[in-house]
């Protein structure tokens, strides 16, 4: 991702709706799969850690975080967060079947060869281990932000899912996610694309993450949450991600 959407990144993701919803789906989606506390677990994009301070406060003890970035593993042992280094998501350097769950929430987008990143990604996890992916929904809308995030492509749930497929994935559950705003980020979004841009970028671009004011964002994360829990008996037809589960047979 651009240098300047890096650092606004970091300085949200802790409080911002969009993050903590996220979040909050994750963590929903490990209780319903009874993940046992003593789970070897592995979180690609782990960013400066949000995920593993919840997931430790939950009782698992055996966690592992990996980004790209070093500013971001900085931050995270900054934090006192343990296990965690700089590796590339689509090259781990981990043993076969080393893991029993594998979380990678908007990796998956960055990486230009998806396929052989999820045969890795396969490749760590212990037979009868899950894999949770997230990615970013519908090429339609492509916009701004997803240039700033250096982003390959947007997903369908059927690409998602045909992805996982081919490499030897049995899926579980697949359902798109942020069905709540999917309306209005589609306007929003395709507003941006046909109206003009900019004659240049603005090098302090950072796509549509924005600082929202506090009653907003609790109102937004309190959407999110609300939808996540309705996850757990019906998939969404339609939303701004989309996530799946698969198990290595």
């Amino acid at each position: 991702m651009d240098l300047t959407y890096e650092q606004k990144y970091h300085q949200l993701e802790e409080q911002h709706w969009w993050f903590t919803g996220r979040r909050d789906a994750v963590r929903k989606l490990i209780h319903s799969l009874h993940i046992p506390a003593a789970a070897n677990i592995l979180e690609i994009g782990c960013s400066a850690g949000p995920l593993q301070q919840i997931l430790q406060a939950d009782g698992y003890q055996n966690l592992t975080g990996i980004d790209i970035s070093e500013k971001a593993i900085a931050l995270a042992q900054k934090r006192g967060i343990p296990n965690v280094s700089v590796m590339d998501g689509a090259r781990l350097e981990f043993a076969d079947a080393s893991f029993d769950l594998l979380i990678a929430s908007d990796v998956l987008e960055h990486i230009e060869d998806e396929e052989r990143a999820v045969r890795e990604w396969s490749r760590v996890l212990r037979p009868g281990g899950r894999m949770i992916v997230f990615v970013p929904a519908f090429q339609m809308l492509w916009t701004r932000h997803d240039e700033v995030n250096h982003h390959f492509r947007r997903y369908t749930a059927a690409h998602l899912r045909g992805v996982l497929l081919r490499a030897g994935l049995q899926l579980e559950r697949s359902s798109y996610w942020n069905s709540t705003l999917f309306f209005p980020t589609s306007v929003m979004r395709l507003a941006k694309r046909v109206l003009p841009r900019p004659a240049a970028p603005d090098a302090a671009d950072t796509g549509d993450l924005k600082h929202f004011p506090g009653w907003l964002n609790s109102v937004l994360s309190r959407l999110l949450k609300t939808e996540n829990t309705l996850l757990k008996h019906t998939p969404l037809p339609v939303g701004v991600s989309v996530f799946a589960i698969a198990r290595k047979q």
